[in-house]
């Protein structure tokens, strides 16, 4: 006959152990990787203030911003030098300048330009008809724009406001006409991580702010934080924190460009 002994408690116990030691590799392994996408998006904005900086030594103006006789005599896509069309006024506009902040014109030729000047990785040479808006079609997002290493739909965005040029992390669903339909892709400890890195971890101040909304330099949520509390921002204490207790992605973030 056989034996039909069960577990004794000890085995049980060691069972336990070993799920839970699985369990807790998982969760380590998955922070580490998340630690590593966030470094790894910090030196991709370091790297793009550093490709800026180049582009501008060597032709004397901002990439997307470059007025059109310039362009020209280096052989980048041409452009009209009307408002936020290659106007060389130090702002990156879209079509009609103003702080227009849509997916064409300057915002959009802006990587283009880095792509001509051979400062940029990947391949972001799609936009070359800087008199027109982006619609998306087949053509991929990625070579409009520069996919973040945080991955989840993330891109990098550009454009000015208030007299100053920024880079915007993002997630996007579509630009119909120019108009972007953006999502929220970062959770709060991520959008923390990055901020704390490169500025003072503050939602609100300084030169990395939260963003959201599904247009750029959209107002972030903000609201009395917990870990159900569906805001970016926790406005309880003062100053306003991020809301890292939640873990969905409830932000994007704004970078001032160097």
């Amino acid at each position: 006959m056989y034996n039909k002994k069960g577990f004794t408690l000890v085995e049980l116990s060691i069972v336990l152990i070993i799920i839970g030691l699985i369990i807790g590799g998982v969760l380590v392994g998955q922070n580490l990787i998340r630690s590593a996408e966030i470094s790894a998006t910090i030196r991709q904005i370091s790297n793009l203030n550093a490709s800026v900086a180049a582009f501008r030594i060597k032709y004397n103006g901002l990439p997307g911003d470059l007025n059109s006789s310039t362009a020209s005599s280096f052989g980048l896509t041409s452009r009209s030098g009307a408002a936020g069309v290659g106007d060389g006024n130090g702002l990156i506009e879209s079509i009609g300048g103003a702080g227009a902040t849509a997916a064409s014109g300057e915002t959009a030729l802006f990587w283009t330009d880095l792509f001509s000047a051979g400062l940029i990785e990947g391949n972001t040479s799609a936009y070359t008809a800087p008199a027109t808006a982006i619609t998306l079609g087949s053509t991929p997002l990625e070579q409009y724009f520069l996919p973040a290493k945080l991955g989840k739909g993330n891109f990098f965005i550009v454009y000015a406001a208030s007299g100053l040029n920024y880079y915007e992390i993002t997630g996007i669903t579509g630009i119909t006409a120019g108009a972007y339909t953006l999502f929220d892709g970062l959770a709060p400890a991520d959008a923390f991580g990055i901020d704390s890195k490169l500025d003072d971890g503050m939602p609100t101040t300084g030169v990395v702010t939260a963003t959201g909304n599904t247009t750029p330099n959209g107002a972030a949520t903000s609201g009395a934080g917990g870990a159900s509390a569906a805001f970016c921002v926790n406005s309880t204490p003062t100053p306003d924190q991020y809301n890292n207790v939640n873990t969905a992605p409830l932000c994007r973030v704004r970078i001032r460009m160097s």
